[in-house]
Formats: C-alpha cells, sequence, structure tokens
C-alpha cells in the first residue's frame, strides 16, 4: 500500500499560513497603537483648549482696549467743548454769556466762542437800525457812510448794547443794499460810555 503524504510544515495549525504572522504578535501590535493614538488625541484637546483659552484671553483684552478708548474720547472731547465754551479773556476762566444783562462793564464779551465761523471783525459805535431791511443794528466808524458795518445777529442780542463802542467778530454775508453785512456771533464792549463818530 501507499503511504499518504505527510503536511510539509507539520508545526502549522489549521487557521496558519506561511506568510501570516502568528496571532499572538498582531495582538500586541494592536494593543501597542491604542495607547499612541490615545495620545494625539489627548494632545489635540490640549491644544484646543489652549487655542480657546488664548482667543479668549485675546478678546477680553480687545474689548477693554476699546472700552478704554471710548472712554478717554468720550472724556478729550467733553473737555474740548468745555475748553471753547470759555471765553479768551482772565486766562480763559470764565465762560461767554450768550446774551448781555443789567450790567454790562468794560470787557465783558457776549456770544460764541466758535472763532473759525467767526472771522471777520470791526469796532465802531454800535447803532440800532439796518439800511432798507439788511441789518438790524449798525456799527458807525470814522471815515462817513462807506465805512459803517451793518450788523444782525443769530446768536446775542444787540439791544443791550445800543449806543457803546464795541468790538465785533461775524462772518460777511453778500447785501444788495449795505456795503458789509455781517452776522454777529461774538461782541465785546470796548467802552460803555462812547459818542457816535462824526461823519467827515
Amino acid at each position: 500500500m501507499l503511504k499518504t503524504q505527510e503536511p510539509i510544515n507539520q508545526n502549522l495549525t489549521n487557521h496558519e499560513t506561511i506568510n501570516d504572522p502568528p496571532i499572538d504578535e498582531i495582538n500586541k501590535e494592536s494593543e501597542n497603537s491604542q495607547p499612541a493614538s490615545r495620545t494625539i488625541l489627548h494632545n489635540f484637546d490640549i491644544k484646543q483648549k489652549t487655542m480657546t483659552k488664548n482667543i479668549k484671553i485675546a478678546s477680553f483684552a480687545i474689548s477693554i482696549v476699546a472700552i478704554l478708548a471710548g472712554t478717554l474720547t468720550g472724556f478729550g472731547a467733553y473737555r474740548l467743548q468745555n475748553k471753547n465754551s470759555l471765553s479768551g479773556i482772565g486766562g480763559g476762566a470764565s465762560p461767554i454769556s450768550r446774551v448781555a444783562g443789567e450790567n454790562v462793564k468794560i470787557g465783558d464779551v457776549f456770544g460764541s466762542a466758535d472763532t473759525e465761523t467767526f472771522k471777520d471783525s470791526a469796532q465802531g459805535y454800535l447803532e440800532k437800525g439796518g439800511l432798507d431791511g439788511e441789518g438790524s443794528h449798525k456799527l458807525l466808524r470814522p471815515g462817513g457812510e462807506s465805512q459803517t458795518v451793518y450788523l444782525t445777529s443769530s446768536v446775542t442780542d444787540l439791544d443791550k448794547l445800543s449806543g457803546m463802542e464795541v468790538k465785533v467778530w461775524g462772518e460777511t454775508f453778500k447785501a444788495q443794499k449795505a456795503g458789509w453785512l455781517m452776522d454777529v456771533g461774538r461782541i465785546e464792549v470796548v467802552n460803555t460810555d462812547a459818542q457816535a463818530p462824526s461823519e467827515e
């Protein structure tokens, strides 16, 4: 009788092949790979938490800077407005009154502190009356009619200063009949007991 051939590799079991690694080694590799992936995920979580924390800190810092900048801007604007409302007389210590009161004295200033809008100036004797509807008052100056400045004011009342020598600051407007028409924004009393100039 013929003998049956024995398997080539007797050490191999039915489940194993020649080229496959042993099952124990596969199990060891899978056990070793799990901690590595967990470490990567753990490191990623730490980095993500750190970045989130840094973003929150940066946002908070930017918010604080924005609040401080807004506060300082508001305070600066308030100080500037307060400064502009003060008179240039006496070191800028006293505020400018809009309208003259009962007791007017030399050096009093009335109207606006806005020197940018009211740039033009003139000095003379203030008298009531305009020229054919142009101006409510006139400023008489030496040299006669050609030197007269006709005045109106959108800021202060000129009536209480009539009969005084004053210096006015205002904005010149084009007139139909008057040689010089000015909207007065600021007026300073030069002499409370003044005389109208002669017409020569």
